[in-house]
């Protein structure tokens, strides 16, 4: 029994070890804030208004010459969704954290996730808040 904890601390410390220095690399080349993967989507809080962040998601896109199949916006969150230039479906999610900061989560895939995909759409969307 306690080798088994042991084994799960080690491991846990490990995970942990690995995600922060994944999350210091992401946050390092994403600029405005930390990005990290959670549940398979890149997500990053960014310090710009619900609406600009919206506005520069939808711009992002039409830079990467991504046509915007649907949108839904709510007062407090925002969904785009588009397809990439390979036909994986695109989703963007923006929320509303305050009134100058919001969080922006990316996915690039249905079945597993487009990492690079990921990345190139979030920086395009730094690029254009």
């Amino acid at each position: 029994m306690p080798g088994k904890f042991l084994t799960f601390m080690i491991i846990a410390v490990l995970s942990v070890n690995i995600y922060g220095c994944a999350t210091i690399l992401i946050g390092a080349a994403g600029g405005v804030g930390t990005a990290a993967w959670l549940s398979n989507k890149l997500t990053q809080e960014v310090n710009a208004p619900f609406e600009r962040t919206v506005k520069a998601a939808k711009s992002a896109l039409k830079s990467l010459k991504l046509k915007i199949e649907k949108e839904t916006i709510e007062p407090d969150v925002a969904q785009i969704i588009s397809r990439y230039t390979d036909g994986k479906k695109v989703w963007i999610d923006v929320r509303r954290v305050t009134d100058s900061s919001s969080k922006v989560e990316v996915r690039v895939g249905a079945v597993s996730a487009d990492k690079e995909a990921e990345v190139k759409i979030l920086k395009a969307i730094e690029k254009h808040l």
